[in-house]
């Protein structure tokens, strides 16, 4: 036993050969322990990543991909408000996070990409849930108008190269409660 300024510290029989006052060897036992947690300190830190939340409520839109079906969560934009807020101003969107943009009716749509700071790509839905055109790795913050080149219900925006991924293409299948096939 060792005592220190009043305290009491039972010494470990693996090293009794080693000076009793010569304490590094308790950080080089307990080092994995403190590198361990000065890693988890430092991703936490250094990464600045909050998680991100969703605006309102999350859906699943499922996709019959080349890949096979691929599921996003995605915010569904209802309101006229809303649609022109859409992912603007947001930093990160996770992988299989998605923003479905519902018109209400069927119509020739327009998108672009002021303030918006992601590369997505866009996927124009018809009413009966097929896809009419995909629009790949649209440019953040651009005016360029991107037009959906048909009637559509509804446009579907996930991060930008997904749909090349899983092979998302003209004519898919999209199965949410806003198409009837």
């Amino acid at each position: 036993m060792l005592t220190a300024r009043g305290h009491r510290f039972l010494i470990d029989p693996d090293i009794r050969g080693r000076h009793e006052g010569d304490m590094p060897h308790l950080f080089l036992r307990l080092r994995p322990l403190f590198f361990l947690a000065l890693g988890a300190f430092g991703l936490a830190v250094l990464s600045g990543l909050e998680p991100v939340r969703a605006e309102g409520i999350l859906e699943l839109v499922s996709i019959e991909a080349d890949a096979g079906p691929v599921i996003f969560s995605s915010e569904v934009m209802r309101t006229e408000d809303e649609r022109e807020r859409g992912l603007m101003q947001r930093p990160y969107m996770p992988e299989l996070r998605g923003m479905l943009f519902d018109f209400g009716e069927v119509r020739t749509v327009q998108m672009w990409m002021k303030d918006t700071l992601i590369p997505l790509d866009m996927i124009f839905i018809r009413a009966d849930g097929t896809i009419a055109r995909v629009t790949a790795n649209a440019e953040p913050y651009s005016t360029r108008v991107l037009p959906s080149g048909e009637p559509v219900r509804a446009v579907l925006e996930i991060n930008a190269g997904l749909a090349s991924k899983f092979g998302i293409k003209p004519g898919a299948r999209v199965t949410h409660p806003l198409f009837v096939p």
